[in-house]
């Protein structure tokens, strides 16, 4: 019996094809609100299906309906569809073709508007204990996670306890850019000089992927990190942790960060033997840095572009 043969370019894509998809498994990062880890993904992933099944009920019977009316009234010997050259009205057909349409936009409009309210990102309605505080800063291309009241920061793992709301502000030092843990929440944008809200909360221990959607150049595709959910105690030893391996987040630290370079440049900048190869870990010098990264934007006086984060001034753009 001959065997299969596969070409040599063939099995190069099913070698990588499985290394990608051991690799994904391995990471076991859920990246998609179809796979919630909280009860504000849940709620998005019902209202998309309760969205496609409304929708679904008018698009299914045009899908039926028009092949078997273009067949019923098709052209033919001794046809048995009635012949009406002149009609041109129905009432139960009018009722039908316009009061299902309706009926599916109130429908929509009902559960939209009702969803909105449920999850807005200002909304601290889920959880079952008191926030924990953590400050974002979008930067060119990582994201900076302040904790102000534990004294530490990270970049590329942002840690929280499983069942603890987590209120997160946000802002940038640079371009625009938007902060998404699909698998807990949507998406938000932050912008320099001004701050935005987010709660998230996770039901599991669990590990997310968290990324920014907003294009900002050539680290765009880096920008990304873990979110770790884990128990009150996990937490705690990882708290102790970043205090014990993170190196002092002061103006110096701060500069390097802020430069245009991705998470690899960054952490082969910074990062120490006591870190994870994917994460840095800081103790913070100054509880006071997010306002002042936000509140320098608002002075009288435009930033000069050696101090502007994002510019050739401020810090060149690290070479590939």
């Amino acid at each position: 019996m001959a065997l299969f043969r596969m070409s040599p370019k063939a099995m190069q894509v099913v070698i990588v094809a499985t290394a990608l998809s051991a690799t994904a498994q391995a990471a076991g990062a859920s990246d998609s609100f179809m796979d919630p880890q909280g009860p504000i993904a849940a709620v998005q992933k019902v209202h998309l299906l309760r969205a496609t099944v409304l929708i679904l009920l008018a698009v299914v019977p045009v899908l039926v309906l028009v092949p078997l009316i273009a067949f019923r009234y098709r052209r033919r010997k001794e046809s048995g569809a009635i012949y009406r050259p002149k009609w041109d009205f129905s009432g139960p057909l009018e009722f039908v073709m316009w009061g299902v349409p309706v009926l599916i936009v109130v429908l929509l409009s009902f559960y939209l508007w009702k969803a909105t309210h449920r999850l807005d990102p200002y909304s601290d309605r889920f959880g079952e204990m008191p926030a924990l505080n953590v400050q974002v800063v979008g930067l060119d291309w990582k994201w900076l996670f302040i904790y102000p009241d534990l004294g530490i920061a990270s970049v590329g793992e942002l840690g929280i306890p499983v069942k603890q709301q987590v209120a997160m502000t946000l802002t940038t030092d640079t371009v625009m850019q938007s902060f998404m843990i699909p698998a807990l929440a949507g998406q938000i944008y932050a912008m320099p000089g001004m701050t935005t809200e987010l709660h998230v909360v996770s039901d599991v221990a669990a590990t997310m992927q968290g990324e920014n959607t907003q294009y900002n150049g050539r680290g765009f595709t880096k920008q990304k990190f873990q979110t770790v959910a884990m128990s009150a105690e996990e937490f705690n030893e990882w708290v102790d942790e970043v205090r014990s391996n993170g190196v002092a987040l002061n103006d110096e630290t701060y500069r390097i960060l802020a430069m245009r370079t991705d998470r690899d440049e960054v952490q082969a900048a910074l990062g120490t033997a006591q870190m994870p190869d994917n994460a840095l870990y800081f103790t913070l010098e100054d509880s006071n840095l997010f306002h002042s990264i936000v509140h320098r934007y608002h002075g009288n006086n435009a930033l000069t572009a050696d101090q502007q984060p994002g510019t050739v001034e401020f810090g060149q753009e690290a070479q590939q």
